[in-house]
This record gives C-alpha cells, structure tokens and sequence, in this order.
C-alpha cells in the first residue's frame, strides 16, 4: 500500500538528555531489532540516506535510527523548540514520499537472518553462562524502559565482575546517565546475577 500524508504520522517526544529529542513514526522503519547508530555524516553515506540527509541540518550531531522511532542529538546552534517542528515536517514528507531509510545492501541485510555488522551496536557475543545472563536481564528489564526514552543499553565486555555498557541515542552523554548506570541497572543486575560487581560504561574504561 502507498503510504499518503494522512496516514503517516510523526510526533516528538522529550528525553532525559535536554540536548536528545526522540521522533516517533506509526510505522516501523527498521525491522528485525536493527540499530543504526551515526555520529556523523561521513558515517552514514552509503549506509542509511535518511541519517546522510538529516546531517544537512547544521545542528544536528548524532543520529540514532532503531525500530519506529529517531534519536536526534543537536549541538548548541540551534533551541529544539525552534527546529522540531522543521524536523518532524522533513520527516513525514521523507516517510509520506517513502524515500529510503537503508541503503539497498543495508536494507537487504537486515532481512537476513544474519545481521551484518554494519548494523550498529547490538549485544556483544556472549561466551560464558553469567554474559548469557546479563544479557537476558538487559533485554528483558532494561531494552523496553530505556527504548521509551529514545536510547539504547548494550552488552560490550563482562571482565573481573565489571560489566561494560555502550549507551547509544539519548542515553549517550545523558545527566543522569551515570545515575541510570549505578542505581538502576548496577542494582538490578547485582541483585539478579551474584557475579557482577560493578557496572560501568564502556567509555569510562
């Protein structure tokens, strides 16, 4: 079915991260759990046209593409509350002139059963009964809540009980991040999994 401009909508909502605001479609624009995670524009040539195209605007910095919605990270040249609405109109008439969001390799890939490694950021894989572990736990408890917000938690390393996370969207450079990190998933995962110790962001390494 072709998608018209009444049946696409696209809205925005606030993060934790003032300077992180999180557009939402009513459509999936990718599948299979994919994340696409761009930190700048040269990133996203030849990956996602959608990404390349939003670098266009001067304030952008970080692009985060994951299931129906849009993590748009700015710098300070410009107040969200004067280019939102200019952000969900490039948007819907992107989604309504169902431009791509993938490039024709990435798309395909993610159809696959294997997703390539271009696709950003998924767990790390586990090789140990407790990673298995960690992972369940952040799948099932921390994925949905931090997704809400137009982030992302992922499993990098578990070594000597520090478990290393990489925080993506708006979790990334996020205030209370550190507070996310320490009193919400250390606790959960210190209490469910008697191995960890500590849980730390993998750029704090």
């Amino acid at each position: 079915m072709i998608a018209t401009e009444k049946s696409i909508t696209v809205y925005a909502e606030s993060t934790p991260n003032p300077v992180a605001m999180k557009f939402v479609a009513n459509i999936m624009l990718v599948e299979n759990e994919a994340v696409l995670h761009y930190a700048n524009q040269q990133a996203a040539i030849g990956q996602s046209p959608l990404a390349e195209m939003l670098f266009n605007f001067p304030f952008i910095n970080d692009v985060f593409i994951s299931g129906n919605f849009i993590t748009l990270t700015k710098n300070n040249l410009a107040h969200w509350e004067d280019v939102m609405l200019e952000i969900r109109e490039f948007l819907k008439d992107y989604l309504v002139t169902q431009k791509p969001i993938l490039s024709t390799t990435l798309a395909a890939t993610t159809h696959a059963t294997d997703i390539d490694a271009t696709i950003a950021s998924q767990h790390a894989s586990p090789t140990t009964d407790v990673e298995k572990k960690i992972i369940a736990v952040l799948e099932e408890y921390i994925r949905p809540a931090v997704e809400q917000d137009g982030g992302l938690i992922t499993f990098k390393s578990f070594k000597n009980g520090v478990v290393a996370l990489e925080l993506q969207g708006s979790c990334k450079g996020c205030p209370s991040a550190s507070l996310t990190l320490k009193a919400g998933i250390e606790g959960l995962l210190k209490r469910m999994i008697p191995e960890v110790q500590e849980v730390v962001s993998e750029a704090m390494q």
